[in-house]
């Protein structure tokens, strides 16, 4: 049975731990989790890709089985539930102090409060009860507190997976907000566009070719450029941004460089490739020497409203007097890092919406209990079908 009152302190002492990334150490809050989850009586394994970026595993072994942390989906079923323990940086202007936890109305606020310690909390004491409680589920419950999610998982989630130092069956990504189920996401492509140029004084501009002309004439290109897609019921139209641009060296001088950087989204049926091609024949009409370097690639998921990860968290909602909606993510989520290992994945959680990355961030605290308590009621309810 979930303690509530153990549950909040236990939320409190993670605010209390700073994990903010950048700079990125969550080797403190990395510790606590691993003595927490050695406290009742599981076996963590710590991997770390860089000194003090650290991840902890464990396994709550089913009837099924058994794996360990460290081979944890080598056989039998499996189900991995994920939250992160970085947060971004605290900023400044805080009403409240960013690490006290304080409670106010029935809200805790604190740094990373909804995004997303409030869900490593709820883990962590839905593992307890489960052990507490003596209860033995069908397949093994694998937690994975993750590093390194706000600045894109290179060190965290996506070398685990890409190891096979896990290899779950199915995974359910503690990291959303007010019970919503997030089935779709849209991709990203980051990237900079560097166009040269011929320099030249500033008083004689027809003797050089400016890049920054050439940049402007490409940026609107390229907003005027219409994205071929096929609509999704949970996601906007595909986007892009143009995020920074500089150029030049100087007033009087024709700038013989510029460089902008652009974040293209797009919905799941397009491919990353055919955006990528679209944008070099934009540039290549406007400027003889350029280059296009990518900084980050997400492809677009989806998974079916039916697949039981959705319906057994809808019906686990359902059961705790919970609404829970399935919804689309616009910006990037961890789900994707799936996909591509063929496990099936969804993302829900307890925070509350607004509050991720925001000053004064909180957490309800009836979000807090009731999220402990749909996350329990899923994992025991939940069974595995032959093919996911």
């Amino acid at each position: 049975m979930i303690n509530k009152k153990r549950l909040l302190k236990l939320t409190r002492d993670l605010i209390a731990i700073k994990s903010e990334n950048p700079p990125g150490n969550e080797s403190g809050i990395a510790d606590f989790v691993k003595r927490y989850l050695q406290d009742i009586g599981l076996s963590p394994t710590v991997y770390e890709f860089k000194k003090n970026r650290t991840n902890v595993i464990a396994v709550l072994p089913g009837a099924g089985k058994p794996v360990s942390s460290g081979k944890s989906g080598q056989s039998g079923a499996s189900l991995l539930i994920t939250p992160h323990l970085d947060t971004v940086p605290s900023g400044k202007n805080w009403k409240y102090p960013p690490f006290a936890g304080k409670i106010v109305k029935g809200k805790l606020f604190g740094l990373g409060s909804t995004d997303c310690k409030c869900n490593l909390a709820c883990s962590l004491e839905v593992m307890q009860s489960l052990i507490e409680d003596r209860i033995t589920l069908g397949y093994n419950i694998i937690m994975a507190a993750t590093a390194d999610e706000e600045s894109g998982s290179g060190l965290g989630l996506i070398p685990l997976l890409d190891k096979g130092i896990l290899k779950p069956s199915a995974a359910l990504v503690l990291d959303a907000d007010d019970f919503d189920i997030v089935v779709a996401q849209k991709g990203l492509i980051h990237l900079k566009v560097i166009i040269h140029g011929k320099r030249a004084h500033g008083a004689y501009p027809w003797m050089g070719v400016n890049a920054i002309d050439a940049m402007s004439a490409v940026l609107t290109d390229v907003k005027a450029w219409k994205f071929a897609y096929k609509e999704n019921q949970y996601l906007r139209p595909p986007t892009v941004n143009f995020g920074t641009i500089r150029g030049g060296d100087k007033v009087n001088v024709v700038a013989d460089w510029c460089e902008c950087e652009l974040d293209f989204r797009f919905l799941p049926g397009t491919r990353s490739a055919d955006i990528l091609a679209a944008l070099k024949k934009i540039i290549a009409a406007r400027a003889k020497k350029f280059e296009i370097e990518i900084q980050g690639i997400q492809q677009p998921y989806q998974i079916s409203e039916k697949h039981p990860l959705v319906t057994g968290l809808q019906d686990a909602a359902r059961q705790c007097g919970v609404r829970s909606r399935v919804k689309g993510s616009e910006g990037a989520t961890v789900i994707t890092f799936f996909q591509h290992k063929g496990i099936p994945a969804v993302a829900t959680g307890a925070g509350c919406s607004g509050q991720a990355h925001c000053i004064n961030e909180y957490v309800s605290v009836e979000n807090l209990y009731k999220g402990a308590a749909v996350l329990e009621k899923f994992l025991q309810n939940y069974k595995f079908q032959n093919r996911q």
